[in-house]
């Protein structure tokens, strides 16, 4: 039996005059397609300036290349694409579908990438909650986070709940290798990570 090919193009939501097209003719090659549809996501419920809006950019507006939108957006796309390690951006930073997060396709500085490294988006992780100081530029307001998460599940709703109920279950994830964090767990008669899933409702 032949294989049936795809060629045709999809087409996803352009930005500044610029087309987005997922085509399978080998141009510039990604395996991160799903953070288009995060991007989409994103349109819909402004998660990453809502994020970006409860941290405090104390960085020299002259020499910042990367917005704090961009730095956010970046970090939880790649944490929902499953890169949780800051090492991974040196090289996701030259992705072009992740690129797409930040809403320029060329770089503020010739020497820099669209998207940022690891040493920026390390600064990001290890602000402090306050008032930036001179050795943390990137600071966050702890309770602004914590009732964004509470405002996000409210909006999913189309009239806020009277009463929330969670429910709380560990379910396992068994291993086959020396994967990092991995334990044996007796219940389950071998090595496994054991995610903590939350669920409300459906």
């Amino acid at each position: 039996m032949q294989t049936d090919c795809i060629s045709a193009q999809l087409e996803f939501k352009g930005f500044d005059g610029h087309k987005v097209v997922a085509g399978f003719d080998g141009g510039a090659i990604t395996s991160d397609a799903g953070a288009l549809l995060l991007r989409h996501v994103d349109a819909a419920i402004g998660l990453f300036d809502r994020v970006a809006a409860c941290f405090v950019d104390g960085r020299d507006r002259k020499c910042t290349v990367h917005s704090m939108r961009t730095l956010v957006g970046q970090r939880i796309a790649a944490i929902a694409l499953g890169y949780e390690d800051v090492d991974d951006h040196d090289t996701l930073r030259h992705d072009p579908v992740l690129a797409l997060l930040s809403e320029r396709l060329t770089p503020k500085r010739q020497d820099c990438a669209v998207l940022a490294g690891k040493s920026t988006l390390n600064r990001l992780e290890h602000g402090r909650p306050g008032a930036p100081t001179r050795y943390h530029k990137i600071a966050y307001d702890a309770g602004a986070l914590e009732a964004l998460f509470v405002e996000l599940f409210v909006d999913a709703h189309d009239r806020p709940p009277e009463e929330i109920v969670l429910d709380l279950d560990a379910t396992d994830d068994p291993l086959h290798g020396h994967q990092e964090g991995r334990f044996f767990h007796g219940y389950y008669d071998g090595y496994c990570y054991l995610p903590l899933y939350i669920f409300c409702g459906r």
